[in-house]
Order: C-alpha cells, then structure tokens, then sequence
C-alpha cells in the first residue's frame, strides 16, 4: 500500500473525528457553559473577585447636571395664567461615589455598605456661576408650610400673616447654589421656634454633599448569580412603609450600581433608588455599542409611572384616592415631609399630554430627557447610563391664602438633574480582553468544527487527483487505431493493429 493510499483513510478519520466532537460540543454548549459557570463565580461582591474594588470605588468619572425652570410671567401667573419658562443649565458638577464602611455580614452571604457622594463644580461644563445666577421659581418652603396647614382655619390664617410680615411669597428668586445646597428661609426659622423637628435651611440638595443615603446590605451573588448586587435591606428595613400596597413598598433590585451577569433580552432590571423612595424597572430597547463594547440599552417604559387606570399595580402609589396624579407622574410627599413634591421625567416625557401643555416651555425629547443604562450582557456592567430626573411641585389654591386664589392647579417644573457616567478607556480594555477570552472559550467548538472542515476539504481533493491518476493508467493502455481512417484488408475485412497510444508532446 502506497504512502498517498494510506494518506486518504487517515485524513478521513480526522476530518470526520473533528466534525462529530465539534457539532456535538457545540449542541451540547459545553465550553460555553464552563465560561459562564467561571464567571457566576468570579463576578461576585467578595474580597479578592474581579469586580469588588471597582464596585467599593468606580473609576468612570460621573457627571452631574442640573438644568432649572426660570418662571417669566409670576405677576400673570399668580393672576391664572398659564406659566411661561425657560431652561437655564447645565450646571455641572463631578460626582465622586464611593461604598465607605464595607464590611461582609451573615457568614460572607451579604455585603453592608453605605454610599457616599461628593460634588465638585465644574465651570468649564456650565453655562454660568451658581453663586451669581438668580432663578425665579416656587417658593417650596413656603408651599410646603402652606400644604402642612391646609384645612385649619385658625393655623392657615396664622401662617398667612406670618408670611406677609416677613414679604414671604409663593414664588422666590434665589441663586442656584442658594436653591441646591441651601439657605436660611426665614418662613421656617419661624416654624422652627415652635417645630424643632423643621429645619431652617431648605436646598434641593440640602445635606447630599458628603453625606449618604444609609446603610444598604446587598446580596453577594455566591449563592445565586441573579442575585448579585440585590438590595436585601434599605436603613434596616426590608419594606418601605411610604405608600399604601406591599408591591409598591417593596425594595426590588439593586442600587443601579451594579448587575448581574448573563443578561437577556427578555428580562425586566430593577433598581431601588432612595431619590423617588421606590423601586423601578426597566426593560430591554436595543442593542448599542459603547467603545467597542456590544450592549443592551434598557429603559423605563411608560407603564413605570403610569396612572393606576394604565396599570392598576400602581394604585398603590397614589398618597390617597384624591392624590392619585395622572401617567408620568408620582406625588412624593410622603418621604419629602409632606412636601408637595411630584416627581417626573425631564420636561414630562413619557406624561400625559396636559402636564406638557400646561407648562409654556416644555419640550419633551426622548433623545434628552430619556433615563437609559447601556450593559454589556455577558458581564452585567455599566458602559453608559444617563438618569434623568425632574421635580415638580403641585400647586393649587390653598383656603386661607389669598396670594393663591387665582391659580389653575398645576404640577409647575423646578429642575431636573441628569447624572452620566461612560466607561473609562482603562475599564473597557479591560471588558475587552475578558469578552475576547469569553468569546475564544465559548466558539472553541466551532474552531474545532472548523477544522473539521478544511480536513474534509483536503481529504476531498486527495480523492479526486486519486481518481485523475487511476484514469490517467488506465488511458495509458488504451486502444487506439492505427490510422485516423481504418485500414481495409481485401481477405480478412477491416484491419486493425495494436498500438501504444500517441504521447501528446511527441
């Protein structure tokens, strides 16, 4: 048996060898299911895994923009005209955030950790100076004094006297860093004589710099990779007990800082935020890519704050029957110490028609005013999010309060804030190289399968030059005639004489 008749066989048994262990690894998902049972245990909130430092301190610089509602009509306003505002902002700051006091709870089954933030101003990203720009806006300690006395004649014709002697209104101008990080209203210095429990300085972002929101004790994800970065208990408590229904009391999700990994398409994410005292979700959009990186965006959809006559789920938000608010709305006042305090989207997207035409200068933009986080599926972490936010504050006439007996009731725009983080250039190397790892692990049986395949290949151009040779022998002993034209024999008929075929070169 010759070397190139022993070659065929063998190359036959290999390519077919590849080609059967391939597409059964690749049926069988083998490798894949190595690669994604090594990253359930690596992407977990211990000492030592891949993601505890960067989750105890995220390198991605946050950003944080503040853009408020300049009121131009008071006196028209105050009279029952519509309100008429322009935009001002951004003002913006860097966020710096980090989990201080982290320490493993319950045998190493949960982490405790409370979230700090500090803001530092960045003037080369902001339209002005927050110490010098005036913005005229609702006067909120006043509406919430206001709200708190609602329905007692004797108390709500106190505190309007109390307000006229000091030349307190419905409406203030005030500097933006007055109104976000805080001034002595003299309304409540008053109040505060009597209530010590109210404080004196009001801000929107009164008490936020520096501080944190309390402790948080989160679920590592060891024993369940869902449950990475879970909210387990919120200050200690493992319900809410601002609203009126155990499904909107719950604590759902995670703080927005960190999921789990091997996300679907299919699967709704849920976060906890202490801003809106409620859990929200959110669901999957498209597919982006961010620095290379492939993601999918998820966004909260219309049903999140939609009136309890759009999703019935909801009622449970409503403050009470009469203070069930309409889609794109929710009435905090119970976590903001009876402040009329509404909470919405930017410009009221994803709202009802009629909180937008209420507001002259409101211009709902999916493009500006959408919240959306951008996560790598197969990793769960962050590459680009955008939380967008905007306070309101229900004004109404108020019995006892005669500067508010021409106003329409209306949910009147404050500010809203965008806070956006991108991933750093160092992180998503990082992300990176572990997908390409990911990747290779995974698609190593179809390596194999490949290989398969260019074996296959060979093993069929080695039978077809075999198949050339043999015919090429067997032409080589062929018959041929003598002549092109057969020659005749006058006593035996037809001649024809035995010949080594022609060589073509001769």
């Amino acid at each position: 048996m010759t070397r190139r008749s022993c070659a065929i066989p063998a190359v036959g048994v290999i390519a077919a060898v590849l080609l059967v262990a391939g597409i059964g690894l690749v049926v069988s998902h083998v490798f894949r299911n190595i690669m994604h049972n090594r990253l359930k245990k690596e992407i977990v909130l211990v000492e030592g895994s891949r993601v505890f430092e960067s989750w105890k301190r995220p390198p991605p610089p946050v950003y944080m923009e503040f853009f408020f509602f300049n009121v131009t009509n008071v006196d028209e306003l105050l009279a029952g005209a519509k309100p008429e505002v322009t935009q001002v902002g951004p003002y913006t700051y860097r966020e710096y955030r980090y989990k201080d006091n982290v320490s493993m709870v319950e045998d190493g089954s949960k982490v405790s950790a409370y979230n700090t933030k500090s803001f530092v101003f960045l003037r080369e990203k902001s339209v002005g100076d927050p110490a010098v720009d005036n913005i005229t806006t609702v006067n909120i300690p006043a509406w919430a004094v206001m709200n708190k006395v609602r329905g007692s004649f004797w108390k709500s014709n106190l505190m309007s006297m109390w307000m006229n002697s000091l030349g307190t209104t419905p409406f203030t101008t005030r500097t933006v860093d007055e109104l976000l990080w805080g001034y002595e209203d003299p309304l409540l210095t008053r109040v505060s004589a009597t209530s010590p429990d109210v404080e004196k300085v009001f801000g929107l972002m009164y008490k936020k710099n520096g501080s944190n929101d309390g402790e948080f004790i989160y679920h590592t994800g060891q024993q369940n990779y869902l449950d990475y970065g879970r909210v387990e208990t919120w200050k200690g408590q493992s319900k809410l007990t601002f609203w009126t229904s155990d499904q909107s009391n719950s604590i759902n999700g995670s703080d927005g800082s960190a999921f789990h990994p091997l996300l679907t398409k299919d699967e709704r994410i849920y976060i906890f935020t202490p801003d809106l005292c409620r859990s929200i979700y959110m669901e999957f959009e498209k597919d982006v890519e961010v620095k290379g990186i492939p993601a999918y965006r998820f966004t909260p959809p219309r049903s999140v704050l939609a009136s309890k006559e759009e999703n019935p789920a909801n009622e449970g938000f409503c403050v009470s029957p009469k203070e069930c608010l309409g889609t794109g709305l929710l009435k905090v006042s119970p976590c903001r110490k009876g402040a009329p305090v509404v909470a919405s989207f930017p410009h009221f997207h994803l709202a009802e028609d009629k909180y937008v035409s209420a507001i002259g200068g409101m211009s709902p933009q999916r493009e500006h005013h959408q919240t959306f986080l951008d996560l790598n599926p197969t990793t769960g972490v962050i590459v680009r999010a955008n939380k967008r936010a905007q306070v309101n504050v229900l004004l109404d006439r108020i019995s006892g309060f005669p500067k508010t007996r021409g106003l329409n009731e209306t949910v009147f725009p404050v500010m809203f804030l965008n806070e956006s983080v991108v991933i750093d250039d160092a992180s998503a190397a990082r992300v990176q190289k572990l997908l390409l790892i990911v990747t290779l692990v995974s698609n190593f049986p179809l390596i194999i399968v490949g290989l398969g395949a260019i074996m296959l290949a060979i093993l069929i151009v080695l039978l077809i030059r075999d198949r050339k040779k043999k015919t090429s022998n067997e032409d080589d002993t062929s018959y041929s005639p003598v002549s092109a034209k057969e020659k005749e024999d006058p006593q035996n008929g037809t001649y024809i004489g035995l010949t080594p075929k022609a060589d073509p070169q001769d």
